[in-house]
């Protein structure tokens, strides 16, 4: 499914979007989730910071 999502991000001429996983530390269990989404390359820099 992955190269799927990956073909489909990628277009020419258009907005280009980019598919970005983040873990998330869990502060009371110490477990770590994953937060995924499918962002604008010019605002992956930003979906990290947060």
């Amino acid at each position: 499914m992955a190269k799927k999502v990956v073909a489909t991000l990628k277009k020419e001429g258009g907005v280009k979007y980019a598919k970005v996983i983040k873990a998330v530390k869990n502060p009371a269990t110490g477990a770590y989730t994953f937060k995924e989404e499918i962002v604008l390359q010019d605002a992956v820099q930003e979906f990290f910071k947060a």
